[in-house]
């Protein structure tokens, strides 16, 4: 990331100079990322602490996930009996703790909330996080587990779990400059063995850009759930990907990543980009197809390319999308037109094609939204429009294609360091860096790797969703 705060900052002149001044100079804390493909047991040497209330129903799951991710644990809570068979399983420690060490640092804090269904009962989250809170190592994770709102049996059962959102976000708020996320996992009754892959994630380098969010897990898409550690390693092996608007930025590092893990990738860009496409094909073992998504015969070119070439496709990656800004009063209609076509009726038109016999049962299907589809953004009515629809349309079609085990989700990235932001006036990139818990602007792979968990066997509990890959932008929190 070119900065011109950071690097100001790192000047200790200019550094002395401001603060005799009086005035802020953003430092954010370098994130630390995941790096090459997925690891057997991500948490392995890190610490956990873990709190909870009695009557949850979720540890037994989050035992095994996180034992199998190869943390270390410390029960501030919970039955030790539950922790201590898939800590024998996994060779892992588990041990107890009634107050928190003063030198402890904990990587990890994990809240299993499923049992909280009064306002009394909300105590606990206080109980557990006020005394160790501080104490969590930069760059750390908190997942906070509980139920849906929706599906309370009481209204004060209802607004408690309702609240879980809100302390999650202003939570994170509060980490964000150590560079540290908190996040909100909700799960369906029955689905609690659907809680690995998500957890796993949330708790990864590889969640680094994702904090506030909340994401729910359910029982609705037909499948075999995965525990067992080896399973999560080269999670896409012997999957066919598709990947639109690959040959540069955020698509081009998607593809990479995918093929990272396993993924065989179909390699879609305008044939204006034809040499870039190649490029990337060739450096990832994929296929290149040059092709207008906008052409009236593109559906049924892609369809029959993916059908011939590879007999088929797993993996559905909806990253093509282009901006015409206008404020709506000077908007042509070329503009509008042209945004919505690629971002919108392109999408329809392909995925229609695609689930016609080409896109395998037990398939991913994942939409690049927006932040800007959330909270609108000025001049962009058209692009807002179309992001927003696709959040809609995800939500619509993932219970008609969840009996054949196939998950349809959205990814709505925010400020993301690519050639369209390096394009931004340099005020305006610099203001928009901040604008997030996190205070400073994601990478591409950031969005990769939140498109590979989507693609993944380890998100079968996670279908209709949008998770926001943003940092917690401010902007429609």
């Amino acid at each position: 990331m070119s900065d011109y705060l950071v690097n100001l900052g790192a000047n200790p002149t200019a550094r002395s100079m401001v603060k005799r001044l009086g005035l802020p100079l953003p430092m954010p804390q370098k994130l630390v990322r995941g790096r090459g493909p997925l690891a057997a047991r991500p948490l392995d040497g890190q610490t956990l602490w873990y709190g909870g209330v009695p009557d949850g129903v979720a540890e037994p799951a989050l035992a095994q996930a996180v034992l199998g991710a190869g943390a270390e644990v410390a029960l501030f809570a919970g039955d030790r009996a539950t922790w201590q068979g898939p800590a024998e399983a996994w060779g892992r420690r588990v041990r107890e703790l009634v107050a928190a060490p003063a030198d402890g640092r904990p990587h990890h804090l994990l809240f299993d909330a499923t049992g909280i269904e009064t306002i009394a009962g909300l105590d606990a989250l206080h109980a557990f996080f006020h005394p160790v809170v501080r104490q969590l190592a930069r760059n750390g994770r908190v997942v906070v587990v509980g139920r849906p709102a929706e599906e309370a049996p009481s209204a004060a059962a209802a607004a408690a779990r309702r609240g879980l959102p809100g302390f999650v976000r202003s939570l994170a708020t509060e980490l964000g400059a150590k560079g540290s996320t908190v996040n909100l996992l909700t799960v369906e009754l029955g689905a609690e063995d659907r809680l690995a892959g998500p957890l796993r994630f949330l708790l990864s380098p590889r969640a680094a850009y994702i904090t506030g969010q909340q994401l729910d897990v359910d029982a609705a898409a037909e499948g075999a759930p995965v525990h067992s550690p080896e399973a999560f390693v080269r999670p896409l092996e012997g999957k066919v990907a598709l990947v639109t608007g690959a040959a540069r930025g955020i698509g081009r590092k998607t593809a990479e990543r995918l093929a990272e893990e396993g993924a065989r990738v179909v390699c879609l860009d305008r044939p204006d980009d034809s040499a870039a496409l190649a490029s990337l094909a060739q450096a990832i073992g994929g296929e290149v197809l040059a092709c207008d998504v906008t052409a009236a015969d593109a559906p049924a070119r892609i369809a029959a390319f993916c059908r011939d070439t590879t007999g088929g496709v797993d993996i559905v990656v909806h990253n093509a999308g282009v901006t015409r800004d206008k404020t709506l009063g000077r908007m042509d209609a070329a503009r509008w037109g042209l945004v919505l076509g690629v971002n919108l009726d392109a999408i329809l038109r392909i995925q229609d094609a695609l689930d016609d016999g080409v896109l395998n049962d037990g398939g991913r299907i994942v939409l690049l939204s927006s932040v800007g589809g959330i909270a609108g953004n000025p001049g962009q009515t058209n692009y807002a429009l179309t992001k927003a629809a696709l959040i809609g349309w995800a939500a619509h079609r993932a219970p008609a294609l969840a009996a054949r085990g196939i998950t349809v989700n959205a990814v709505a990235p925010g400020f993301i360091e690519t050639r369209m932001t390096a394009a931004m006036p340099a005020a305006t990139r610099e203001v928009a860096r901040r604008l997030s818990a996190l205070s400073q602007g994601g990478q591409p792979v950031d969005i990769a790797e939140g498109v590979v968990f989507f693609a993944s066997p380890g998100a079968l509990g996670v279908t209709g969703r949008v998770l926001r890959i943003c940092g917690q932008n401010f902007v429609g929190a």
